[in-house]
């Protein structure tokens, strides 16, 4: 599991926009990374509309923001259409940069057990670092916490 000071995967995944394809090397500085569970659900649509709002706060930091979870390209497309989400979302299908991050997870839900990603960010400094991570993360109020460890970073 990947943790704070260690070096964040690399990783080269599609992505929705207008950007084909996004790595690592692409953030140009600090970066944002929230992984999710799936497009258009209750929590996963908070959270990706509290980190839109907070995009030209985030900007103005330096800071870039992007979406990964295990849906494809074009339910990307459709939820950020429906939700007018300006960050890229990276379609992670087969789950390897999920896996990397230590965020493919065993759930249990209503007794079934599954695998699925648990909702986690990660603030990436511009050298490439893990600079704070967040792990089964509240959807309230969290896009806030990170724009605050984001302020932290850039003083």
């Amino acid at each position: 599991m990947i943790d704070i000071g260690d070096k964040a995967p690399d990783f080269n995944l599609p992505a929705s926009g207008d950007r084909s394809q996004l790595s690592l090397a692409d953030s140009n500085g600090p970066l944002v990374l929230f992984f999710y569970p799936r497009d258009d659900t209750p929590g996963c649509t908070k959270e990706a509309i509290a980190f839109t709002g907070m995009e030209a706060e985030f900007s103005a930091l330096g800071v870039t923001i992007w979406g990964i979870s295990a849906d494809s390209l074009a339910s990307h497309e459709k939820f950020a259409a429906k939700h007018a989400l300006s960050m890229p979302l990276l379609a992670d299908e087969d789950n390897a940069v999920c896996e990397a991050y230590g965020v493919w997870k065993e759930k249990n839900m209503y007794g079934k057990k599954f695998f699925g990603i648990e909702r986690a960010t990660f603030l990436i400094n511009a050298d490439g670092t893990i600079a704070q991570a967040w792990r089964k993360v509240k959807v309230h109020g969290h896009a806030e916490a990170v724009l605050d460890a984001a302020k932290a970073l850039a003083t």
